[in-house]
Order: structure tokens, then sequence, then C-alpha cells
């Protein structure tokens, strides 16, 4: 669970101008301004995430090794006194360079031949047996008798035997029969291979360096953890890594510290992309309680009540969010320490049962250890008296405790995709992150695809960005909060709800109905926001009991609240009446005096018309006696106009 960056879209965008995400990740002891935020508020979080919300998850398997929906092909075991090779010893750069020459020669004599799809069992003879003995003994898992006379095309036991030994140098089950991810490996190219190795050689060289007579090595590609002490594994744990999207990256540092059933302090970008969206969807209060979370006001501040903040407008970095020791504490009974630039380290899981998937890309880039007592025990040696017992039983009580690691062993969170082996021969892992190639050593791999200044990796971490945040990884991180070990689906809702919220994504809708729901949205929202402030001013006035859920307060608040909101909806109501009453009775009047308007024009287009048609001509004139000439009639008297009260009166 270290927290490369990793933001609210489904790929990184803009990565050389915008920057690799990179989240600093919690440690037990957290200074001010250790955790760097977006500075942003949940909801505008929100709003860029919901335009790709529905895009399809990708996963980059790279090819060969097992299956994303396999079950586990190795297993966690303590291997003291048994003969297997260490990913990595003292001698590992001539062991390496050894084994390049001799890929080197199989590819200048051609390289080896491809398997066709046959009947692989033992006693088989057929063309495809031929081609897999041969195969098999070009890069040097079966004698040369093994491919003469009888045995040419015959499966064999010693076919079978050199069939296992492929599977096991590949990461695959163990099972001395040819299957279909067995014959995927066996076909890919002799030059491949040894382009795979190269890249490779100056890795080793550099994990090699000063390891010291115990260490631990974590092989990522590998999904794998094993301990050595003087050349010879003790144990080999299966793990859980860094997915694509997170990788995890490269540390070579000495252990410093085991902290026993710790404090898990989450980092704003899982904050950010996990938690918000669960509380927003919810009472914050139980959301907080179902994930056994407190929330502070900032780092070293006083505890608040998680109710008492709008966090659809609330900078995550202002707050500090911690979970508690014990329940579905993301680091269950125990964290291993060491100093890294990256901030990555070991540690337990409430969700075992993920290490027997075939395919364990999981985490957002530390380490998840299977059977992490066995680890620690190896490494503390019984220091202080701590030894299997009383780990067993800091497990039991959740008893905190912290232990500075004495004579501490050197770790190799190391990026192997290939290495030497006993017998000459070399073992593969997939290129997960797509880094064979690329001159990777050491530092943080950049998500897959993703590149800066033409690298795909980075030596120093960078400042996270989450507008660059990849929103798939949203959900990612919320199996750790629930013991079913199923996706939060909560968030999906949220985002839901926010794409036609138009107080959060800011849309510009000119109905007088959506005008209506904002403008009492506003005046709930005010009445709340005063009713906040209330009660972050009692957090800060003195300790309370810190049930945010429980008792009369619970539901006196509730009542409170019910009732100023139901007030506010009411004033909010009676205005919505008055206005809409008001706005008829100024239709009214303007309607009836429109109406006089069109009259008064009409009349006086009458008037007019009338006038024009009675206006006497020139043979219409009266003589001097004031007589008419035939055919001309007297023209009405115009009566007097009204005052103009009077004629209001009369309308």
């Amino acid at each position: 669970m270290a927290f490369l960056g990793f933001g609210v879209s489904r790929v990184l965008k803009a990565v050389a101008a915008s920057g690799v995400v990179m989240g600093v990740l919690a440690m037990a002891a957290v200074p001010p301004g250790a955790f760097a935020g977006s500075g942003e508020p949940a909801h505008k979080l929100l709003k860029k995430s919901s335009k790709q919300a529905s895009a399809p998850v990708k996963q980059n398997w790279s090819s060969g090794g097992n299956t994303a929906g396999g079950k586990a092909t190795t297993e966690t075991a303590v291997l003291n006194g048994q003969a297997t090779t260490p990913f990595i010893t003292a001698d590992s750069t001539d062991k390496m360079q050894a084994v390049l020459s001799r890929y080197e020669q199989i590819v200048s004599a051609g390289g080896w031949p491809s398997v066709p799809s046959a009947k692989f069992k033992k006693g088989a003879k057929n063309k495809g047996v031929f081609a897999l003995n041969q195969r098999l003994f070009v890069e040097g898992y079966l004698r040369k008798e093994g491919t003469e006379g009888e045995f040419a095309d015959t499966y064999t036991s010693a076919t079978a035997d050199a069939v296992s030994r492929f599977q096991r140098n590949h990461g695959l089950a163990v099972t001395g029969i040819v299957d279909k991810p067995t014959l995927r490996e066996l076909n890919v190219s002799a030059s491949s291979r040894l382009a795979t190795l190269r890249a490779n050689v100056p890795r080793l060289a550099e994990y090699s360096k000063d390891l010291g007579g115990r260490y631990v090595v974590v092989n990522v590609p590998a999904m794998q953890i094993e301990t050595v002490s003087n050349g010879s594994v003790y144990s080999r744990h299966n793990a859980v890594v860094g997915r694509p999207s997170r990788p995890t990256p490269v540390v070579m540092t000495p252990l410093t510290v085991i902290r026993f059933n710790p404090y898990w302090n989450a980092p704003p970008s899982i904050v950010e992309k996990d938690i918000l969206p669960s509380m927003m969807s919810g009472s914050p209060a139980k959301v907080m309680e179902k994930m056994n979370m407190k929330i502070f006001k900032g780092v070293g501040g006083p505890e608040i009540n998680p109710n008492s903040v709008n966090w659809r407008r609330a900078v995550v970095d202002d707050y500090h969010f911690r979970q508690e020791p014990g329940g579905t504490n993301a680091m269950a009974t125990a964290k291993i320490e060491f100093t890294s630039p990256h901030g990555i380290y070991l540690h337990d899981t409430p969700e075992p049962q993920l290490f027997s998937h075939g395919q364990r890309f999981y985490s957002s880039g530390c380490v998840r250890v299977e059977k992490v007592a066995v680890l620690i025990d190896w490494i503390l040696q019984g220091q202080e008296g701590i030894d299997s017992s009383r780990i067993s039983d800091l497990a039991e009580t959740k008893e905190r405790l912290d232990v500075t690691i004495a004579n501490a062993p050197q770790i190799r969170v190391a990026y192997l995709t290939a290495w030497p082996t006993a017998d000459g021969v070399a073992a593969f892992r997939p290129d997960i992150y797509e880094l064979d190639g690329t001159g990777f050593v050491i530092g943080q791999p950049l998500p897959v695809g993703e590149t800066m200044g033409g690298k795909r990796y980075v030596l120093k971490p960078i400042p996270r960005s989450p507008s660059a945040v990849d929103e798939d990884e949203a959900s990612g991180f919320a199996s750790f909060f629930f013991r079913n070990g199923k996706q939060n689906r909560n968030d999906v809702g949220v985002r839901s709800s926010v794409k036609s919220d138009d107080s959060l994504i800011g849309t510009n809708k000119k109905s007088a109905t959506a005008k209506k729901k904002v403008d009492t949205k506003k005046t709930t929202a005010a009445i709340t926001s005063k009713k906040k402030k209330v009660l972050a001013a009692e957090d800060v006035a003195g300790p309370k009991k810190t049930n945010w859920n429980s008792g009369d307060s619970k539901k006196t608040a509730a009542t409170k609240k019910k009732k100023k909101v139901t007030t506010a909806k009411a004033q909010t109501k009676q205005t919505d009446k008055k206005t809409v009453a008001a706005a008829a009775k100024k239709d009214t009047t303007k309607k009836p005096t429109s109406t006089a308007a069109v009259k008064k024009d009409t009349t006086k287009s009458s008037t007019t018309t009338a006038a024009a048609k009675s206006k006497p001509s020139d043979k219409c004139k009266a003589a001097a006696d004031g007589t008419l000439p035939k055919g001309c009639e007297v023209a009405a008297k115009k009566p007097a106009a009204k005052p103009a009260a009077e004629t209001a009166a009369a309308n």
C-alpha cells in the first residue's frame, strides 16, 4: 500500500506537464505536511472522475506466467536446510554472466525449435514429443541421451522431470505435464529470452552489492519474498505487490522498525479516491465506525465528528484519517518499515485469501506478506524476548508495540524478470511493468504505458497530482475496509448521483424547476453549515466521547437537523409561493394594460380612418351662408375629453 499517485481519470494524462502522481505513504510517526493532497474539494475530484467512470478496466498481465484467475503456483514455506537457489546472492553477477554467455551461444546456433500442440503424457510417442525433447535439451533441461534412439520421440520420466524443472523456473504449476501455459512459455524464442537476460544483468549487479550475511529479497515480478542466511534460503513467502497502474518501486536499504498492531494513516490519495465516496454515500460517522477509523483536524490535531464536515467541499489536506489497530486495519497485525524515499513498507493484511491467487498484483505499491509472523520471527531472532510465542500473543491482544531492529538485515525490493539457477539455466518471470529494455535498475516505475522525459521510471519521488489520478483505482483500495474483500461499490453510486447534481458538477440548467431546487439546497446548506460550525466548536472545546452515532445526542442532533431543514424548506416554499403570486398578479396587471393599449391603438386607427373619411373636401366646403352643397353631411360634434382620473375610474 504505498501510494504512487494515480488520480481520477482512467489513465495518467499529460504526465510531462502534470508530473507523476506519488502518494506519500503514512508512517507511524506522521510529521505535519507529510502528506500532500490535491488541495481540491471532493466534489471537484468527483466531477473529474465522473467523465470516465464507466470505462472498462484494463489489466496488463504481460505474456507468459499464470492467468489472472488461476490459483497460486507457489507457496509459503520454511525451507531451512533445503537446496534452494536464492533470487540474489553475493556472486549473482558472475553467475549471470555465465548464463548470459550460454544463451548467446544458443541464439548464435539458431535458437531452439518450437513445440507444436500434441498429446503430452508419459509414454506418448509422436512428433510433438520429439520437438519437446529437442527443445528441453537445447536450453539445458534434458540430457543428450533423452533425444536419441528410442527416447527421441517418447515422453519419458526424464522428459517429465525436465518439464517440472522448466515449470518451476517459470513460476508455473509444477505437474510434469505440458499444459497450455507451459507450451506458451516453451515457445518464447531464444532471442527474446536473451534480451530479458541482458536487461537483468545490471539489476543483479546492483542488487547484490553489500548484501551482508542476512537479507530479505522481494522479487516483484515473481510475487515472492525470501529470507536468506549465509547464502541459504530460510523461508519463502507469497506476496501481494503493486499492480501495473501503481507499481512497486525498487529499494535497497536496511530494515529499521517493526510495528505491531500499527495505526494506518491513510494518504490523501486513498482518502480522495476510496474513503470520501463511501462517506458521501451515507453517514460519515457510520462509515468511519465500519472502517475502524478516526478523523483529526490535521496531524496531531483534535479528533472531530465526521458528521460535522461537509465532505463534498472539504479539502483532504486539512484532515488526518487514521485507522485504529485491530478489526479490518489495512496493516492487520504488523508493519515492517525501512528507509525509502518512495515510502513503501512490508505488512500483514486482513485479506489473506489473496495469497492463493495466481496473479497477486493488487496493492498500491507496498508489499503484503503471507505468514508475516514467520518473517518477523526470523528478523528479530528473539530480540527483547520477542519470539514466535510473543508475536502470536501480540496478534491476539492487539497491543501496540514498536521495536527498533538490532543488527538489521538488508532488504532488496527487486525487479527481476530473469536470474541464474543452480543448474546453469535461467529462471524467468513476465515483465509485468514493461521495464525490460528501458534501462531500469532502481527507482520508481511509472504506471504501465506512461513515460516522463522518454523514460519509463523516475529515480526520485515526484509530488502527486490528483488531477492525473487514475479513476480506475478509486475502488482498488476499498477492499481493505471490507471483510468480504469485494470492491466498494458505494463510490460508483456517489459518482452516479454527482452527475445529476448541478451544484456539484457546474452544469447550466435554466429551467425554473432546477433553479428552485438549487435555491432550496442553498437554504438547507446554509443552515446545515451553521450547525456544523457549532459541532466543530464543541469538538475543539474539550474532550468528549467520540461515538458520533450513539445515544440521545444522535437523536437530538437528528431531530434538530430535521426540524431546521423542515423549517428552511417551509420558508423556502412560502417564499416561492409569494414570488409566484406576485409574478401572477404582475402578469395580470400587465395584461389589461396591454389590452387597453391595443384598444387605444385600434381606436386611434379607427378615428384616423374616420377622420380621413369625414374630412371635408373642397366640394363640400360651406358657402358664405353656411349651407353645404347637396350630398354633403354635417359632421358630428366631437365630445369633450374626460379628465384622466375619471377615465381610469371608468376602466
